[in-house]
């Protein structure tokens, strides 16, 4: 995978981009601000870019801001957010293109490498995956006009599984379940949000979107 690394930590963003090169993946670029990834994202068009969503000058959402930025230059760039916090304000702008192909991932709670890899190459192949913790406080934000009223409650738990990056081998394991089961709920999901015959990949990621918005 080719790489843009974007965190304003040195020793974070270094040691980083040596655990990445170690992993076989070529970093393009590694930057400590906003404006630094925007340039970096136009200029070498990466496979997916890692963001820390706190950086210069105020550190609040500089990065989350940014990656919204490349994302509109760069349509459907992948980004995964890597921070310490959950910053909801323009995280919804980052779902609305519903192109997928983002993550939203806690630093304290990536305990695997292989597993931090292995998100990282699901957002770089158009999917999305995200922390648990980020999953409950975007659900906050939810419309009062739920959109997924319709769901039973297990179809609920495989659409909050499927939000969370697991694929349907996962997703049955968890729920203790055969696949086939889990198939027939994420094509149960797919009518009742009326979404478009297209790859079930496309429509898992516009499920996944409905979810969180």
């Amino acid at each position: 995978m080719r790489i843009v690394v974007a965190d304003d930590a040195v020793l974070l963003r270094e040691g980083l981009v040596r655990l990445l090169a170690e992993a076989g993946c070529e970093v393009l670029a590694a930057v400590g601000d906003g404006p630094s990834l925007v340039e970096a994202v136009v200029k070498h068009r990466p496979d997916v870019s890692i963001v820390d969503v706190r950086m210069p000058p105020s550190h609040t959402d500089e990065g989350l801001r940014a990656a919204v930025e490349a994302r509109r230059l760069v349509p459907g760039t992948p980004v995964l957010l890597l921070s310490q916090y959950v910053e909801v304000s323009y995280a919804d702008d980052l779902l609305a293109d519903a192109r997928g192909a983002i993550g939203y991932l806690l630093k304290d709670r990536v305990v695997d490498l292989d597993d931090f890899l292995d998100g990282l190459r699901r957002v770089a192949g158009g999917g999305t995956v995200l922390d648990p913790e980020v999953v409950s406080q975007l659900m906050v934000r939810r419309r009062r006009n739920d959109p997924l009223a319709t769901l039973t409650p297990r179809e609920r738990e495989v659409l909050e599984l499927m939000a969370e990056g697991y694929s349907n081998t996962a997703v049955a394991r968890r729920l203790v379940v055969t696949e086939g089961a889990v198939e027939k709920h994420v094509r149960n999901i797919f009518t009742k949000l009326d979404l478009p015959q297209d790859s079930d990949q496309h429509r898992r990621v516009l499920a996944v979107l409905a979810y969180l918005r």
